[in-house]
């Protein structure tokens, strides 16, 4: 057997399937948990990959948007316990960092830890926190956003289980005073944190992901007994739902699902008088791909979303 029983729980925890299932998976998948996954998603027995997200390690995501919204940040600080990342100290040193990025125009975690915070390298103040904290505190991943005839908007959902930036460009970049707007552009930036894409447009997907899902739907209808001629046809129309899911552009609405995104975005143009479009955005699950079990985070986020 090459995987242990904690491989066991932990592919249970990711996908929601049996025990016994999650054994036999993994015994296909020679303990690889990636194949073993895509062996349950075959099978039926697992959902899409949205659940592989409930992994997350202790610190914050935290965003900082420049005054005139043109510039913004986000960054991801990780510490060892709940208890500390929830502390002032922590956290203020999170937020000096994303404002740093910004007025810098930091692009790397390595440029980060070299520029200076007062009289320190970031790298120093982190190694002065560490000592007075007792913890282990690591500057994971930033993501810098700056760009002309652009608003940035960012959403932290608590105190940074889940952070957001979108940038969004605008015709007219003195509609982005509009009181509509500015709502707007909020509710795009939660809608970010709840919905996970991980695209903005179809034609961002790699084709290996498409080929993938294909393939899985087409292993689902075999089980089903559905005809080997047909196949082609029923999964090529089940693309749709799965660009629903992962292509932000293509998302239904969270405060109010009848409406896509690109549609809403047709929407506020025709209401503002000018175009908008959605140009680039991050999105940082505190955590995400570190092996440590938490909630799920998006999941909290739709809840506290008012239809």
């Amino acid at each position: 057997m090459s995987f242990t029983a904690q491989d066991v729980k932990t592919l249970r925890e990711k996908t929601g399937a049996g025990m016994m299932e999650c054994k036999k998976a993994l015994d296909a998948a020679s303990g690889n948990m990636e194949k073993a996954i895509e062996h349950l998603r075959k099978q039926g027995l697992a959902a899409a990959s949205k659940k592989a997200g409930r992994i997350a390690a202790e610190g914050a995501v935290r965003a900082f948007v420049s005054s005139d919204c043109k510039s913004a940040a986000l960054v991801e600080l990780n510490c060892e316990t709940d208890f500390v990342a929830k502390t002032d100290d922590f956290l203020g040193l999170a937020d000096q960092i994303a404002s740093l990025v910004v007025s810098q125009k930091l692009e790397s975690v390595e440029s980060v830890l070299a520029s200076k915070i007062g009289e320190l390298t970031v790298e120093q103040a982190i190694s002065e926190k560490i000592a007075k904290i007792g913890e282990k505190i690591t500057l994971r991943r930033l993501e810098l956003f700056q760009g002309s005839g652009s608003y940035m908007v960012s959403y932290i959902h608590g105190a940074g289980s889940i952070g957001t930036v979108v940038e969004i460009g605008l015709g007219d970049v003195n509609k982005a005073q509009a009181s509509d707007f500015v709502e707007f552009s909020k509710d795009l930036a939660m809608h970010t944190a709840a919905a996970a894409p991980r695209y903005l447009a179809k034609d961002e997907v790699p084709q290996e992901a498409i080929l993938k899902e294909l393939e899985i739907y087409k292993e689902v209808l075999r089980k089903e007994g559905k005809k080997e001629e047909m196949l082609d046809k029923i999964a090529e129309g089940k693309l749709g739902k799965f660009f629903e899911d992962v292509c932000l552009l293509h998302q239904p609405f969270v405060k109010d699902p009848k409406t896509k995104i690109t549609q809403l975005l047709e929407s506020q143009s025709k209401k503002l008088g000018t175009e908008l479009v959605i140009r680039r955005f991050a999105r940082f699950v505190l955590g995400e791909g570190i092996e440590k079990k938490q909630g799920d985070f998006a999941a909290e986020v739709m809840s506290q979303v008012k239809v």
